[in-house]
């Protein structure tokens, strides 16, 4: 059985899922292999415009698997740095796709799962979802995934939970913004469609380029330099075909070529 399954539809929406429930999705160092090569994939797949990340059954995922922590405890230090050097590179490429990503939080998300969460662009949960940073009640820190999770939730929150590896729920996520909607179970995917259909009419390569301006503006001084950059990135996509096809469409009342019926 494969442990991560990719579909894509004829809309360029793909679905990356991990695929095992029976151990509440964890996670080991085979299935942090798949993911990475199923980002890269969705990294160098052009008709690919959105990802969502999901999981089969009840669980998001519980995190790290019991068995591969087994192992991990008799590792020697090189190895133990491989081995987190590996799903720092998943979580890595997951933070860097350039097409828009969605989480499907629809239950448990623990420890290296909330760092999959806070590599999505978004992410919707489930009112019933829960939360935990629940790494030091083992004696561990959350230590490859806390660059994604103190973008996501801020040095404040993060050095509470961090700290205290508390269960929280979807609600208080949302407050946190590790999410960004909480909805009823049975409208997760009702709420999933609308952000992934309101993606799907924006240019693509604008998309795309607008999330890669957040990566180049955050935390920059707004200086001369990063002002020219900013002027350069609007004034190359003015003059590109898509932005062209945008710009004429908008002043001729049609829908651009890119949304598809």
């Amino acid at each position: 059985m494969d442990k991560v399954i990719t579909d894509i539809d004829d809309h360029g929406v793909a679905q990356v899922r991990l695929n095992n429930p029976d151990k509440h999705n964890a996670f080991d160092d085979e299935i942090i292999g798949e993911l990475t090569e199923a980002f890269v994939a969705i990294v160098d797949n052009s008709n690919v415009r959105v990802m969502v990340l999901g999981s089969e059954g009840k669980s998001f995922s519980a995190g790290a698997d019991l068995e591969w922590m087994k192992r991990m405890a008799s590792y020697s230090y090189d190895e133990n740095l491989r081995d987190a050097s590996a799903l720092a590179l998943m979580l890595k490429t997951l933070n860097e796709i350039p097409q828009p990503t969605i989480a499907r939080v629809q239950g448990a998300a623990f420890g290296g799962a909330v760092g999959l969460v806070s590599c999505c662009d978004m992410a919707v949960a489930a009112s019933a979802a829960s939360f935990s940073l629940s790494e030091v009640k083992i004696g561990l820190v959350p230590a490859t995934i806390s660059p994604y999770v103190i973008a996501a939730i801020g040095q404040r929150a993060a050095r509470r939970y961090f700290v205290t590896a508390e269960r929280f729920d979807a609600h208080r996520a949302l407050q946190l913004g590790l999410v960004n909607e909480v909805v009823d179970a049975e409208q997760l995917d009702q709420e999933i469609d609308r952000l992934i259909n309101t993606l799907l009419a924006n240019g693509p390569e604008a998309v795309t380029g607008a999330k890669q301006l957040v990566f180049d503006v955050a935390g920059k001084p707004i200086d001369q330099q990063l002002i020219d950059a900013t002027c350069e990135t609007i004034a190359a996509i003015r003059v590109s075909e898509q932005g062209q096809e945008g710009l004429q469409a908008f002043l001729e009342r049609r829908k651009p070529q890119w949304i598809k019926n």
